[in-house]
């Protein structure tokens, strides 16, 4: 199981900045996320981040924005085995402006990216509200939106086999999402 409830910090939190990657050494750009002690579920920890840190990840199709990633590596982890687990997460929004955006759960492993676009994730507006998504390992219930091999992309399967990263992302924008996400209490729940 997996679990933050930012006690100490973001715990390897951040937004992706594709815009910002576009510098001479080609490097990417992530952005550790805002931590705050207070004020999150039960009035506890969390952490937010905004538009400022985040921008849409044009290689992806259709366009995505990371506002919020967490690679297994940055906490010195293993990939995980994501098949058949439970997510649950408490997201707010303040001033989000989401231009026809949804926001999705995502995994990706192997170079490859896969959104649970058939299960949004519900915002509202300066309210804590919890989310619950139990993973399905079926490519009918998730929208593969990248690969760095187009034409050699890996199954969805084996991305949850051994998922390398995961994060929530807005999908189906009709300008950039403006404004403030903030989580609080994810974990992870793994089911093999």
């Amino acid at each position: 199981m997996i679990k933050n409830n930012f006690d100490k910090g973001p715990e390897g939190w951040c937004s992706y900045d594709y815009h910002a990657s576009m510098v001479a050494d080609g490097s990417n750009i992530f952005i550790l996320a805002t931590w705050a002690a207070q004020g999150g579920v039960d009035n506890g920890s969390f952490i937010w981040t905004d538009h400022r840190r985040w921008s849409a990840d044009t290689p992806e199709r259709p366009l995505s924005i990371l506002p919020l990633l967490c690679y297994r590596s940055w906490v010195g982890a293993d990939p995980l085995d994501m098949r058949q687990s439970a997510v649950a997460v408490h997201l707010r929004a303040d001033r989000l402006r989401l231009d026809g955006a949804q926001c999705f759960f995502w995994v990706h492993a192997a170079s490859t990216r896969w959104h649970y676009t058939t299960h949004p994730l519900a915002l509202e507006e300066g309210v804590w509200t919890a989310n619950r998504l139990a993973l399905a390992a079926d490519e009918n219930q998730w929208h593969r939106s990248w690969s760095a091999d187009p034409g050699h992309p890996v199954a969805l399967e084996q991305v949850l086999s051994r998922a390398e990263s995961y994060g929530f992302s807005f999908v189906g924008f009709s300008s950039e999402v403006t404004g403030r996400l903030s989580m609080s209490q994810f974990s992870l729940t793994a089911g093999t």
